[in-house]
């Protein structure tokens, strides 16, 4: 059963989008709950307080507690392989081997620079007192141009980047990459000069669960008001 399934956090956060989502493609209900609403009425779950939940997320289900996007997304999947889109995390243990390979690459390689690059071009010239930095920005946008020269290269002989079915490899991606591509035609081009790569993210981007996704962070923007 899927009942009780709790997601702290705010929708633009890329963590929350993360989760989101892949509860969106298993079709499962969950409850939201935003925690700068949260904190302004109600005394914070002890759980919660391990960590600060600002920008993060932290997911329940009875008595689980999993405060990483990534694990939270393996956790919906493997409790809950029999709902909604059952690729997701793969068929077999060749197909789940390459979708973790993925999910570490993303989050040890991709990630970073594609946070600070979104960072960069999508919010920092939108915040007071805050100057947006064009040294880092450069740096994270060279790191983030030689991966996807890699992306593209698998992704002309794949559909998708641990083969030929929309997975975590590729949801895990989607928070980042839209902000960079939405922040500017700098942003927009890192993804649309790469024939394969556009293609990708065109069809990644474009799925129900994160246009689902898109509309919550446009009805609660949250930190980013």
């Amino acid at each position: 059963m899927a009942a009780g399934l709790q997601v702290f956090g705010q929708p633009a956060s890329t963590d929350v989008a993360r989760v989101l989502t892949c509860l969106f493609e298993k079709n499962l209900e969950f409850e939201l709950i935003r925690t700068d609403t949260f904190k302004k009425s109600h005394k914070l779950p002890e759980f919660i307080k391990l960590r600060d939940p600002t920008g993060q997320v932290t997911f329940k289900h009875g008595d689980k507690t999993i405060v990483d996007s990534r694990a939270i997304c393996r956790y919906l999947c493997t409790q809950f392989p029999d709902d909604g889109y059952k690729k997701l995390y793969g068929t077999g243990s060749l197909e789940r081997a390459s979708i973790e390979q993925w999910l570490q690459a993303e989050a040890q390689s991709f990630d970073a620079p594609s946070s600070e690059l979104a960072f960069q071009l999508a919010f920092a010239p939108h915040l007071k007192n805050v100057r947006p930095d064009e040294a880092r920005a450069a740096e994270n946008e060279r790191k983030l141009h030689g991966m996807l020269g890699v992306y593209d290269d698998i992704l002309s002989k794949n559909e998708y980047l641990a083969g030929d079915d929309f997975t975590l490899a590729d949801l895990s991606h989607l928070p980042n990459s839209h902000y960079i591509v939405n922040s500017s035609d700098r942003g927009r081009k890192l993804f649309t000069a790469r024939k394969h790569v556009a293609r990708w993210y065109d069809k990644i981007s474009t799925r129900d669960s994160w246009r689902q996704v898109i509309k919550m962070q446009r009805e609660h923007p949250g930190a980013f008001e």
